[in-house]
């Protein structure tokens, strides 16, 4: 018998824990017939709702539901972490709560794996019909940057619903940096990986937790924690200025000597200056960005702290 470990992070999800379950139980047939065992690993990340009670009556009603509770809200790639962390299966497979991962989708990913000799199957949105335009907008435009500026391998519309092996997740687990954006560690531990398309999913219940602001600090994460050039490209603006500078010197002596100009233009240069004064804060915040996770590397925080378990 195979196990596999499904990894559900939850935050403030009681009206989807059990349709959640409800959908997964779907797939029993299926599994009793490959002989996989499951075990169903609940990651509550801080919850203020009755997330854990929902969660706690599946345990009650079936002993392959477990669960892990944070102290407190340490955001989603934590939540991620700790189920891999804690997961013991196999095969593990990771998959939101709120039903955007159809569960339909299990017994494809298993026989390609399992048949078909791939390390990780890995699932991604043809469309994102749902979302607000600006966020479709945006999200593709981070894709093709990160195309641009990584060597990390990041698809569009690519979803955290993965199946994986042991090997793969083991790999993942030595990768232990606080500052987490797994879509990119997915690409850069490597593997065979297969990739399944399927057409947006809305969410069964509840609001999304992720709004325009955070998703934007997300990418600032991801474009950090996989790039470097941002950094080149501070100091190749420093330099294109300074050339400028040196130009436009040459330029006022030339004037001066040919034609006695007096100094004048001095809104200008006041516009000049501010321009300047602006690259060089916004360089000064790429160098910030880079200094502020290693500051909070170096202070080795655990990834998350446990209240309860079970």
């Amino acid at each position: 018998m195979s196990l596999l470990s499904v990894i559900v992070p939850c935050y403030n999800e009681e009206e989807s824990v059990e349709l959640f379950y409800q959908e997964l139980m779907k797939n029993q047939e299926y599994f009793h017939k490959e002989e996989i065992e499951i075990e169903i690993l609940f990651v509550d990340d801080g919850s203020r709702d009755k997330t854990v009670e929902k969660i706690k009556g599946l345990r009650a009603a079936d002993a392959r539901v477990h669960y892990i509770s944070f102290s407190r809200n340490f955001g989603k790639e934590a939540a991620m972490f700790a189920g891999l962390e804690k997961s013991r299966g196999d095969y593990v497979v990771m998959m939101d709560v709120d039903l955007q991962d159809p569960p339909a989708l299990l017994p494809d990913m298993l026989h390609a794996i399992r048949e078909e000799g791939y390390d990780s199957v890995a699932t991604r949105r043809v469309d994102r019909k749902g979302e607000p335009p600006i966020r479709s907008f945006f999200a593709r435009a981070f894709y093709k940057l990160m195309k641009k500026i990584s060597k990390t391998e990041m698809m569009d519309g690519a979803r955290d619903y993965r199946l994986m092996t042991r090997q793969m997740v083991n790999s993942i687990l030595e990768l232990r940096e606080y500052n987490r954006f797994t879509k990119g560690i997915f690409g850069w531990v490597g593997f065979k990986t297969k990739w399944l398309e399927y057409e947006n999913v809305e969410r069964a219940k509840g609001e999304t937790k992720w709004n325009f602001w955070k998703l934007f600090i997300y990418s600032i994460d991801g474009i950090t924690a996989f790039s470097t050039m941002p950094l080149m490209l501070a100091s190749l603006v420093g330099v294109l200025f300074c050339l400028f500078a040196f130009l436009l010197i040459v330029f006022i002596v030339v004037r001066k000597l040919l034609f006695g100009d007096p100094v004048s233009g001095w809104p200008s240069l006041v516009c000049i200056i501010l321009m300047v004064s602006g690259v060089q804060c916004f360089c000064l915040g790429i160098l910030g960005q880079y200094l502020a996770k290693m500051y909070m590397e170096v202070k080795k925080r655990p990834i998350y702290l446990v209240r309860e378990e079970e």
